[in-house]
């Protein structure tokens, strides 16, 4: 007789969740699912995104929890940390914050390292640090040290990538993608998914 069940899906090894943070990082979609599930706001960061501040985000019913998931790039990072201090309040408690870089994709599909999402996330990471947030896991507070290291050439870093120099190959000029580099310029935060 075949065993037709359904396999379950794999257990997120405790050290992989980052749960005794408040403020987590990860990448793309896999990262999510370690990072996120109880998470009470999902950070999604795509600093190139579609060019504006709105990401190419993945299927937000994808992403686990019944978290917020709101939208970042290196544009709004203080926004979108006094929107999560404002979320924190509205709980009455920590809030615990997932913080996930969307990655680059290689040729094959699969996510690649992206600089400029990991330079943004830190910006996230920073701005939080900043409002009084910043029991961070060490791959958070790396991300951020990436940030703040490299503050003064972000603009340069984001068209000198390889996501922005895919974006001049298809003739998209540099001084069209240094915008979505000039840090704090974005009051707006976007929601993907209001808390549920």
């Amino acid at each position: 007789m075949t065993d037709r069940s359904v396999p379950s899906a794999p257990t997120v090894p405790d050290a992989h969740r980052q749960a005794k943070y408040q403020v987590r990082f990860d990448w793309a979609a896999e990262g999510a699912r370690s990072v996120a599930a109880d998470a009470d706001v999902v950070v999604w960061v795509d600093a190139l995104g579609d060019g504006t501040i709105v990401p190419s985000a993945p299927a937000i019913a994808d992403l686990p929890g019944t978290g917020a998931v709101i939208a970042a790039g290196l544009t709004n990072p203080a926004a979108v940390a006094a929107w999560a201090l404002a979320e924190q309040v509205r709980l009455g408690r920590r809030a615990l914050i997932s913080i996930i870089a969307a990655g680059g994709s290689t040729p094959a599909g699969a996510t690649r390292f992206a600089v400029e999402d990991l330079l943004a996330a830190g910006a996230v990471v920073d701005a939080l640090a900043s409002l009084g947030i910043d029991y961070s896991s060490p791959e958070a507070a790396a991300a951020c040290a990436a940030f703040t290291g490299l503050r003064g050439a972000v603009a340069h870093l984001l068209t000198a990538s390889v996501s922005g120099q895919e974006l001049v190959a298809t003739g998209i000029a540099p001084a069209e993608v240094a915008p979505a580099g000039r840090v704090g310029t974005v009051d707006e935060v976007v929601v993907l998914r209001p808390a549920g």
